[in-house]
């Protein structure tokens, strides 16, 4: 059961994207980014990024990191931050599935211990890095307000997050 579990824990947790220090994942290796959209960097239901994550994926830019969206979102709204932000993207990713973590990692020229996924859900963001032995890193979701099953997800992640958490702490 642990090692089944350990397919949904992050390698890192923070609260959100903006505490996640882009020197320690450059020390690891890291030079690519695979992000998610919603909750993640922008609110579910809204069209612009967050202030404090706009700052950290223009100091990330600057740093040299590549970095490309991976979104079960809509065409439309993808599109959207694609064009406002300046980065490449996949909508409709159908994550967990792996066939777009590799579209993103061959658009970025990079190999799997080059980059890290970030997002706010462990069953698509998480497992989805993890199934490919990717770096991930776990962010508390942006804004309660989420996709009705998403809602119904987040149930089942309480329930790996108690875990992960025991884990964890008997870890450091």
């Amino acid at each position: 059961m642990k090692q089944f579990l350990r397919k949904f824990y992050p390698s890192l947790y923070v609260d959100e994207i903006s505490e996640i220090p882009l020197d320690l994942l450059r020390k690891k290796g890291i030079q690519g980014l695979i992000i998610d959209l919603d909750n993640t960097i922008a609110p579910w239901d809204q069209p612009t990024v967050t202030q404090s994550a706009e700052k950290w994926l223009k100091q990330a830019k600057n740093d040299g990191f590549k970095i490309f969206l991976v979104s079960n979102s809509t065409t439309s709204r993808v599109n959207y931050f694609m064009e406002s932000l300046g980065i490449p993207g996949i909508s409709m990713a159908q994550k967990p599935r792996r066939g777009s973590f590799r579209k993103a990692l061959e658009t970025m020229d990079l190999n799997y211990n080059q980059v890290t996924v970030i997002g706010d859900q462990i069953f698509t963001d998480v497992l989805g890095g993890n199934r490919l032995n990717l770096h991930t890193i776990l962010v508390n979701p942006i804004n309660r307000k989420e996709f009705f099953f998403t809602r119904l997800v987040r149930l089942a992640e309480k329930f790996v997050m108690k875990r992960f958490l025991q884990w964890f702490n008997k870890t450091e």
